[in-house]
């Protein structure tokens, strides 16, 4: 496998369409308001799961999204009080279990405008040090989710392991497979490759086999679709689960009412639907906790199906834990 070792001019360029697709005309919040809290802890047995904003962006939903049905998202958007271009959050957890420090996904860092980037802010906000971290799961390479493991050419988590499933590493890491790409997925290229390379320098990064358990109580599971090596990760401990989707949603009012509808983000739209379905299904069946990097912060909660459509319940809010 060969991997670039520099982020071309034409990189640059292919993220800046990328920032007008993702409607960065951010507005600072600082001399407004002030900062919404952001982290939020839960108990899952013996773990703590911090959920750490990385901040908010506005998207324009009925551009992004692929109706099945003519008006549909408009109506769905409507009857959930939302405009057609809706805030939306990006969130990353960091999971507390068997005396280490694990973050599932960084954020944005410094790729998408000064409403993003927040997580590391967050996450010393909430006690802890980017250099304790001792791993970092990535679900996918999307720039939203990678963006934050670098400031410049710096590792921000410098003692932590990089995990990516095999099928992922090998479709954003490989050179020349950006030119093969669809249009859809090639800005993406770049920001990955750079976002990894000081950690790939440092030998730190590690491939994995989808379904592999990386650590006790933390299993990897296969979700292709909206990336070619897209991944959850199930959490379990004391009878509890948790399961972090990742990105096999974006726009809850929409795709929880029609799981069929895609988003321009998709590598693949039939799969990722397919995907969509199948994660829906199952946490229905089983009641474990979701964990979603999209969905209102903090993004924690179950589903129930509701006839044909799903039902998202955000977890009750709580200030009582045990510290581990």
């Amino acid at each position: 496998m060969k991997f670039l070792s520099a982020f071309s001019l034409k990189g640059f360029l292919a993220l800046s369409l990328l920032s007008v697709i993702f409607a960065a005309k951010a507005q600072t919040t600082s001399s407004q308001l002030p900062e919404q809290p952001g982290f939020y802890r839960m108990q899952l047995g013996d773990y703590q799961v911090i959920a750490l904003s990385d901040g908010t962006i506005p998207l324009n939903l009925k551009t992004l999204l692929h109706e099945t049905k003519p008006g549909e998202i408009q109506e769905l958007l409507r009857n959930n009080f939302l405009d057609t271009v809706a805030e939306t959050s990006i969130t990353g957890f960091l999971i507390l279990a068997n005396n280490q420090q694990i973050l599932i996904d960084a954020g944005c860092g410094s790729f998408f405008g000064p409403t993003l980037g927040k997580l590391k802010q967050h996450l010393i906000d909430a006690g802890f040090h980017p250099e304790n971290i001792t791993a970092v799961l990535l679900t996918h390479l999307h720039t939203d989710h990678v963006g934050g493991l670098i400031e410049g050419d710096k590792m921000v988590f410098p003692n932590a392991t990089i995990y990516i499933s095999k099928q992922e590493a090998a479709f954003w890491l490989t050179t020349g497979n950006k030119e093969k790409a669809n249009k859809r997925a090639q800005p993406f290229f770049d920001p990955a490759q750079t976002a990894i390379l000081p950690y790939q320098k440092a030998g730190k990064v590690k491939t994995y086999d989808p379904g592999a358990q990386l650590f006790p109580g933390i299993t990897s599971i296969n979700a292709t679709g909206h990336t070619p090596g897209h991944s959850f990760y199930m959490i379990a401990s004391k009878g509890q689960k948790l399961m972090f989707w990742g990105d096999v949603i974006h726009a809850g009012a929409v795709q929880f009412s029609d799981p069929a509808v895609t988003i321009d983000f998709d590598v693949d739209l039939s799969a990722a639907a397919a995907a969509r379905r199948k994660a829906f299904n199952e946490a229905v069946k089983d009641g474990y906790w979701i964990a979603t990097s999209h969905l209102s912060f903090p993004g924690i909660g179950h589903l129930k199906a509701v006839g044909k459509q799903y039902e998202w319940v955000p977890a009750n809010y709580t200030t009582i834990f045990t510290d581990k």
